[in-house]
């Protein structure tokens, strides 16, 4: 009888299909590359959506404002990503892309669901076809529709699941716990930044500085995706580290 490992062997290459124990590697290897990717989050609040990424850089060379890690993809709604941001950045697009095709063909916004399936429909097509991998990246979709908020976490199999808060990236089992512990279902989008921030805190261990987070909101007075000025975001951590000096 054949190791396990032996078993396996050559069923992590050059196309995604099943391991005799019904595992599908190249789906696995994708997310790993997504958990060695920054940390991004998603909350929502009765006022809307936060979208909070850490964009650290490894170089004080790099110009921190040339790394994209929140994207608007319609006038209502956003997507924070982590993991290959290429793959992230293909993503993006074809989101945009079927965004438009919705109004033009029917004249309203896309749905936040909607959309957030469209994508994982895209990412499953590639977990199961000859000549392509699946894309290794992860994002968390966020919006309104009218009164009503919306956040989806969607998974490089395809999958996707509706959260209040979530996480994705290196830190995400000590975010999901100051989301535990923490969040409730009537937080305004003020203090839904403020946990946000919490949460990357210790998801990052303490390395939060303002030129390292990038916050966007979808709010439902304005129905309006709106990234916060750099300004606006140095107020907030300079009061995130005064709370953890303290």
């Amino acid at each position: 009888m054949q190791p396990l490992q032996q078993q396996n062997a050559g069923y992590d290459r050059a196309i995604t299909v099943f391991s005799p124990d019904g595992r599908l590697f190249q789906v696995e290897y994708a997310r790993e590359a997504v958990k060695r990717g920054t940390t991004s989050l998603g909350l929502k609040s009765k006022d809307g959506v936060v979208l909070i990424v850490d964009k650290r850089t490894v170089s004080r060379l790099v110009e921190a404002k040339s790394i994209e890690k929140i994207f608007q993809i319609d006038n209502h709604i956003g997507a924070a990503t982590s993991g290959l941001v290429a793959d992230a950045r293909a993503l993006i697009e074809r989101a945009r892309i079927e965004s438009q095709i919705n109004k033009i063909t029917y004249n309203e916004p896309i749905l936040v669901g909607g959309l957030a399936k469209k994508i994982c429909d895209m990412k499953q097509m590639y977990t199961q076809n000859g000549g392509v991998r699946p894309f290794g990246s992860a994002l968390i979709i966020g919006g309104v529709n009218g009164e009503e908020v919306r956040l989806f976490e969607t998974d490089p199999s395809g999958a996707l699941i509706e959260y209040k808060a979530t996480a994705i990236g290196s830190g995400v089992q000590a975010a999901m716990d100051v989301f535990e512990e923490s969040y409730e279902d009537d937080l305004s989008l003020e203090d839904a930044i403020n946990l946000g921030l919490d949460a990357l805190y210790e998801a990052t261990e303490g390395r939060t500085t303002p030129q390292s987070v990038e916050i966007a909101v979808i709010e439902v007075d304005t129905q309006a995706y709106r990234k916060l000025s750099d300004d606006e975001v140095s107020e907030y951590v300079e009061a995130l580290l005064e709370r953890n000096a303290e």
